[in-house]
């Protein structure tokens, strides 16, 4: 149980009190009337003794009474109704409610941290109104009057007299059979005379005349002169009385009420409640009126009250208790008046009272012991003699009847019941035990139930109070007692009390189990606010425990709140439900945590405390309910119903927080700019951005590196400070840290992500965004105010609304919302707002699922729909970055809902015209792109960056100036084509180009392009299509080629410097031609020119393609070399055939004569060798171009790897240059372009593909290849650990390098003729022709000693000498070409390999010889004949 004010002790004191009645003449009650009280309540704040009292016991020891308090009562001669004691404790709970601002209790229990009211006035005011309302009973005595007070004033013309009839009549009231209540403790009641005397008005002397013949009459114990009304009403208002009235006026206002406005309305409406002498019986007398009728008098003719009822009894109570408590009582007492009446209360107690129940005592003890000295047979025949009414042969059911047995008032059993009770109000506790005990055997003797139960109740209560605890609290007595009264007296009234007190006592105890099972066991259908406090209490009684059962109290708390709420009492229900909500609140007790909300949503919206029943509701709604679809739509609109009621009490306030659908806010993604437009037949749009793309980080910083390289570009290599990337859609990945960027009338659009955690679909209306904007000219001073939005603004920020937006159950949907700025400012997106409803027949009948049909059309409203918003409120990173951000809890701020509205700029679309989506690698295509404005204002600085720019070009300069030739256009050639010569073919066709003419080696970076855009602006509206070749990727598969179109306005703006458009093309390539080439010198010194330098170069292309994409077959067409120092000079293929065609897996081989170019090394020679009838111009665009792009693409590749050693370089700058000079004789720099045909039948058309591949040689003997090898890993890799070496760089060129110096070549007769017979001797003249590749001085030594080690190659080839010198020194200037004339001398035929002489070369300033590498070239054989 709660704890309580009083303690234990003191409780059941109180609530046992000797009850005095006072009967009033009417002068002396309108005297009290002057202070507005009654006499009774006059007198009862000051009805307990200050002072120890002394009575005598029987055996005549002294008794202290402490702390005594009598109760002293009009006379009521009507009992009071059922109904109208149930109508007053209601309105004494209803009343009680707990304190504003009351701190409650906190409890720790376990995990559970619980705030509860530690104590309940409200049981303790039901319990205290409970126990004085009980009516009197004839088993029990102690609501029975000892005594009577006869007031009298003392203006009356003849007190005595009064006096006299007030004795009639009380005598009448106690005595006589028409009135069976009050009742009365002994027949001699004692009568004590009290003469009121009105200060203020009334003579002095008169009434001290009266009160000494008072005196005489009745003697000075019986009588007492009580003076009051000192105090003149109207004087010294100002002076402040205490008024120790109110608390107990406001405690019992129903009983305080004044009675006389109410009996006209009771004795209208129901007569038949009222006693038969009725009202003019009671004037007729001169009587005061009020103690015919108990204020409990019911004006309901049932005795029953339903809640509406109560709500009205209670608002009628609260208002009674308002102009209760503002109507000043004891207006005219002083404080000496205060303390007359005081001393007037002590007096009738010690002089009046106290003496004669004393004396009450005695007279019964003495029956008592003259009982006991009787025998057994004597006392039960006097017993019979006594009750002679009593019919002891009863059957057994009827013993358990409570009606079946009644004792006679003179009953022996009955006076021992009468001094325990005597004793009991005294104090005396012990002696009342002894008699309870008595009695109580009596009683079971005789069966009678009834009497026994009423001894056992106040046996356990005296022993429980005896001072010094001699003998244990007898639970059991109580137990026997309640059960009793329950089950076989069925009279729930006492049953009440018995577990009321009992409950205090076990609680003292602390046997808080014991106390909860009795609170509990008394709890029954008949009496719900009963049911309720009890349960309540025993909630209290398990969280007090001293291991707290914190589920017991929850439980037995939702039970006492639902017994609340049927018993009427919202408040209290509302507030129990509040207190087991904190135990069932987050521990997955989803479906008690609803029933609990809906229950104080539906108490608190009866009592019209509708935010807390929205809130209620919303906690419903919003937690993962695992409510069936039926009574989810049944909160739902439960929930609109009372927000609606909300809303309408303040229509004019704030829009409300609304608790559905849920938002999630991180996944708000914001995207600025205009919807992209779809393909329209062959033309494409630019893919840019859409809210439809999957975000992408690689890809965005992709995106990123891309425009940070076209900006630095723009800014001659730097990136500005203020340099924003441009981002056109924000969401929880991209960064957000900076205010996004948007332009004036341009659409911002929002997407909302909606989740519906309900299993009934929810119609969103008239959903748009919430914002607020501050207008600001940039660049001007002023800034404008800000503005909320409003229906007025739409000419700051247009919005636009979805009209419905149906979100079926379970179901995650996203809205996208479009803002439309038309002025530059600061824009901040708060929200969303929306009418919330629920579509009708929502709820799924038959297994049918509701949202089957709700799809299409418009959807039908239920018609309950709020309007209310919900705010975006974006939680930014977390901070990682300092070592304060790391040990605390930081986060960045996230600005995708404030965009920065710009001023105009321009705004570029772009379409691709004939765009393939497949290729062939190294295919050419043709394709236009066409470039619209479709602002306002003109845009410039047009360029478009990719990282992979061999893959498309616009065409080089050249493009412009030379139109393309008729027969390409017949043929639909991508090429620039031109007719040749049949004499011409297999023979170079030369041009040239500089490589800066394709926008190549001008500084810039290869990837940013310049789009040619005839004037370089495009105005506003105007369109342009410009020719773009694009060339299929080397490698096989689908590629991603990411363009980025960046553009400028013609005005300087200071937020946006530029905009970028972005366009992703998805190119699916398949395997083509695969190009592997060589070059090597050529043994031949001498070419046509004379010149001792060319190479012949080797070329083997094989058709690698798979028949799956329909090529029939290949031709190569021509081939063209590009270089600054080689050019093709003509093909030296055996073949006759014109044309070389590779069917599927076929290969060629094709041999070249190549040799040096006489040009300046700036520009670029192009040789074109042609197989077919037309020559491609491969210096023109966009052959040329995409030479030039893979010329730059292979540069880089090559440079990045070379970078690693850039550091090691730099340390040798002193590296001697004509080392440099000898490595580079190795070196060639030529470039070789294959262009094809291909021929493919699709959908039984034949097509002509055309396309080029290109292989860079740079090293003579090394292999190089159109397209890198891919090396295959091995699977698994031993794991090396090792310490990374630095390199040593090279000192000196190696033996490799060493063997390239010298190109030897020997010319000789290929046979011979010589006569053996007529000259022994064979001497044949050979010239060795030595040429020095480098540009260094070269000492060289020719040594002819050479034998061939091996047999075989004697046997092979003969032996032979040669004559004259065996060995030459020569030194050979750079580039040099020296003739040596030497004989070789044959003694018989045969066939001879010359190839023997052995050369060493090294520089100048070298010690090491190397041997040229002559010896691995084929062998120089000569035949000699015989004549």
């Amino acid at each position: 149980m709660a704890q309580c004010v009083q303690s234990v002790q003191e409780f059941i004191q109180d609530s046992f009190v000797p009850l005095v009645a006072a009967l009033c003449s009417e002068e002396a009650e309108r005297l009290t009337r002057r202070n507005n009280l009654s006499f009774a309540e006059l007198v009862r704040p000051f009805c307990r003794l200050t002072s120890e009292v002394h009575m005598r016991d029987p055996n005549n020891q002294l008794h202290i009474i402490k702390n005594l308090k009598i109760a002293v009562n009009n006379i009521i001669t009507h009992p009071p109704q059922p109904g109208a004691i149930r109508k007053l404790l209601h309105d004494v709970v209803s009343v009680s409610q707990p304190a504003e601002g009351l701190v409650a209790n906190v409890i720790t229990a376990g995990d559970y941290d619980l705030n509860i009211s530690a104590t309940t006035p409200w049981f303790e005011s039901y319990r205290e109104c409970f126990l004085q309302s009980m009516p009197a009973s004839d088993h029990e005595f102690l609501n029975h009057y000892v005594a009577c007070m006869l007031v009298v004033s003392s203006s009356e013309p003849d007190p005595v007299e009064q006096f006299l009839k007030l004795s009639q009549e009380q005598h009448r009231i106690q005595h006589s059979s028409e009135y069976s209540y009050p009742k009365w403790f002994i027949p001699n009641t004692l009568k004590y005379y009290v003469l009121l005397h009105d200060v203020s008005t009334g003579e002095e002397q008169r009434a001290d005349s009266i009160y000494e013949e008072m005196k005489q009459r009745y003697g000075t114990q019986g009588c007492y002169l009580l003076k009051i009304n000192s105090r003149v009403s109207n004087r010294g208002a100002d002076e402040q009385i205490p008024d120790p009235w109110s608390q107990y006026l406001q405690k019992n206002t129903i009983q305080n009420q004044d009675c006389y406005e109410d009996y006209t309305v009771v004795s209208n409406k129901n007569t038949d409640h009222l006693i038969s002498d009725g009202i003019d019986s009671e004037i007729k007398d001169g009587l005061s009126n009020n103690f015919k009728t108990h204020p409990l008098q019911l004006d309901h003719p049932s005795g029953s009250l339903d809640s509406t009822d109560y709500m009205k009894a209670s608002t009628s109570l609260q208002d009674s208790k308002k102009s209760n408590s503002g109507t000043p009582h004891g207006a005219c007492l002083t404080l000496t008046d205060h303390d007359r009446i005081r001393q007037f209360i002590q007096e009738f107690t010690f002089r009046g009272l106290l003496p004669h129940i004393e004396k009450t005592i005695r007279q019964l003890n003495d029956q008592l012991i003259s009982r006991k000295g009787l025998s057994r047979s004597l006392f039960s025949a006097t017993k019979k003699w006594f009750s002679g009414s009593k019919v002891p042969e009863k059957s057994i059911n009827e013993l358990k009847n409570t009606s079946g047995l009644l004792y006679p008032p003179e009953a022996p059993e009955l006076q021992i019941r009468k001094m325990a009770d005597l004793c009991f109000l005294v104090q005396h506790y012990e002696l009342a035990y002894s008699c309870y005990h008595t009695a109580k055997k009596d009683f079971l003797n005789d069966q009678a139930m009834l009497y026994a139960a009423g001894a056992l109740e106040m046996a356990a209560v005296s022993a429980f109070l005896q001072p010094g605890a001699p003998r244990p609290y007898p639970a059991h007595y109580m137990e026997t007692a309640i059960q009793t009264y329950r089950d076989i007296c069925k009279n729930m009234v006492l049953a009440e009390r018995c577990v009321l007190l009992s409950a205090e006592i076990l609680k003292s105890q602390s046997k808080y189990s014991e106390a909860a099972a009795l609170l509990i066991r008394l709890t029954s259908e008949d009496s719900d606010l009963r049911s309720a406090l009890l349960l309540e209490q025993a909630a209290h009684c398990f969280i007090n425990m001293r291991s707290p059962m914190v589920r017991k109290f929850a439980f037995h708390m939702i039970l006492a709140g639902h017994r609340f709420s049927k018993a009427g009492q919202k408040k209290h229900a509302l507030r129990c439900y509040c207190q087991a909500m904190q135990v069932y609140k987050g521990k997955g007790w989803s479906l008690a945590e609803d029933h609990i909300n809906f229950t104080i949503g539906r108490q608190s919206f009866t009592l019209r405390q509708l935010d807390n029943a929205v809130s209620a509701f919303r906690h419903i709604l919003i937690n993962d309910s695992k409510q069936p679809p039926a009574q989810q739509g049944a909160f739902l609109r439960e929930y609109l119903y009372v927000y609606k009621n909300a809303t309408q009490l303040s229509p004019d306030g704030p829009l409300p927080q609304l608790p559905l659908p849920y938002i999630n806010s991180s996944a708000t993604r914001v995207f600025f700019g205009h919807d992209r437009r779809p393909a329209e037949g062959e033309k494409q749009a630019a893919t840019h951005v859409s809210l439809d793309q999957e975000y992408d980080s690689e890809s965005s910083q992709q995106w990123k590196e891309l425009e940070e390289q076209v900006v630095s570009v723009i800014n001659k290599g730097t990136i500005p400070s203020n340099f924003q990337p441009t981002q056109f859609c924000l969401n929880r990945y991209s960064d957000n840290s900076k205010f996004p960027l948007a332009v004036i009338e341009e659409p911002i659009t929002v997407e909302v992500s909606f989740r519906n955690p309900l299993k009934v679909p929810l119609l969103l209306t008239d959903l748009s965004l919430l914002w607020k904007f501050q207008p600001k000219e940039f660049g001007a001073k002023h800034d404008g105010e800000t503005k909320e939005r409003g229906t007025c603004d739409e000419d700051m920020v247009g919005t636009e609304a979805i009209a419905e937006f149906l979100i079926n159950s379970e179901e995650t949907k996203v809205a996208r919302l479009k803002l439309f700025p038309h002025q530059t400012g600061e824009l901040h997106i708060l929200g969303v707002v929306y009418n919330l409803g629920t579509v009708q027949g929502a709820v799924s009948l038959d297994g049918i699922d509701p949202s089957i049909g709700l799809q299409t059309g418009k959807f039908v409203s239920n018609g309950l729909s709020v309007r209310g918003r919900q705010d975006l409120e974006i939680q930014g990173p977390r901070l990682n970055n300092t070592k304060e951000e790391k040990t605390s809890i930081k986060y960045g701020p996230d600005r995708r809902l404030d965009p920065i509205i710009t001023e105009e700029m321009p705004l570029l679309e772009v379409f691709f015209i004939n765009f393939p989506t497949g290729l062939l690698c190294g295919e050419i295509r043709k394709a236009y792109v066409e470039f619209v404005n479709v602002s306002k204002c003109p845009l410039t600085a047009l360029k478009v960056v990719s990282k992979h720019p061999e893959f498309f070009t616009f065409g080089g300069n050249t493009a412009v100036l030379t139109p393309l030739s008729p027969s390409a256009s017949e043929n639909c050639s991508a090429y620039k084509t031109v007719v040749t010569d049949p004499t011409s073919v297999r023979t170079a066709l030369l041009s040239s180009a500089s490589s800066a003419d394709f926008g190549i080696g001008t500084g810039g970076s290869p990837e940013v392009i310049q789009v040619p855009l005839p004037d370089a602006v495009l105005l506003p509206g105007a369109s342009v299509q410009l020719p773009m070749w694009l060339r299929g990727p080397d490698e096989e598969g689908v590629h991603e080629i990411n363009f980025l179109f960046y553009y400028e306005s013609i005005k300087k703006h200071s937020k946006m410097c530029h905009r970028v458009l972005r366009h992703t093309a998805v190119i699916c390539t398949s395997r083509s031609l695969h190009i592997r080439a060589t070059v090597c010198r050529s043994n031949a010194l001498g070419d046509e020119e004379g010149r001792g330098d060319n190479m012949l170069l080797f070329v083997d292309v094989e058709n690698i393609n798979t028949s799956e994409t329909g090529v029939k077959e290949f031709h190569i067409v021509q081939v063209s070399s590009n270089s600054k120092h080689w050019k093709l000079q003509k093909s030296v293929n055996i073949s006759g055939d014109k044309d070389t065609k590779l069917a599927s897996r076929e290969r060629a081989k094709l041999c070249f004569k190549a040799v040096r170019c006489k040009n300046s090394e700036e520009n670029y020679t192009f040789a074109d060798i042609v197989f077919g009838n037309e020559q491609i111009v491969s210096s023109a665009s966009p052959c040329g171009d995409f030479f030039f792009q893979s010329l730059s693409s292979e540069f880089k590749r090559t440079h990045v790897q070379s970078h690693t050693h850039a550091s090691q370089r730099a340390v040798k700058q002193s590296f001697d240059e004509t080392v440099r000079l000898i490595q580079r004789c190795s070196e060639v720099d030529l470039n070789i372009v294959v262009l094809w045909k291909a021929y493919v039948v699709e959908d039984n058309k034949q097509l002509i593909l055309e396309g080029q591949h290109h292989v860079a040689l740079n090293t003579i003997g090394k292999e190089a290849f159109s397209f890198p090898q891919k090396q295959e890993l091995p699977e698994t890799v031993l794991l090396k650990f090792f310490r990374p070496e630095n390199t040593p760089v090279p000192a000196r060129p190696t033996p490799e390098q060493l063997s390239n110096l010298i190109k030897t070549s020997l010319h000789y007769p290929e046979s011979f003729n010589h006569s053996f017979h007529q000259k022994s001797l064979c001497l044949v003249p050979v010239t060795l022709l030595l040429s020095n590749c480098s540009q260094a001085v070269v000492d060289v030594m020719i040594d002819l000693r050479h034998k061939p080690t091996s047999s075989e190659a004697l046997e092979i080839h003969g032996s032979f000498t040669w004559l004259g010198q065996t060995q030459y020194k020569l030194q050979l200037k750079g580039q040099e070409v020296y003739s040596l004339q030497l004989k070789a001398c044959f003694v018989h035929t045969g066939v001879y390999n010359l190839g023997t002489p052995r050369v060493f070369a090294k520089l100048v300033d070298q010690v090491t010889l190397f041997e040229t590498s002559q010896q691995n070239s084929m062998p120089a054989l000569i035949i000699i004949n015989n004549i």
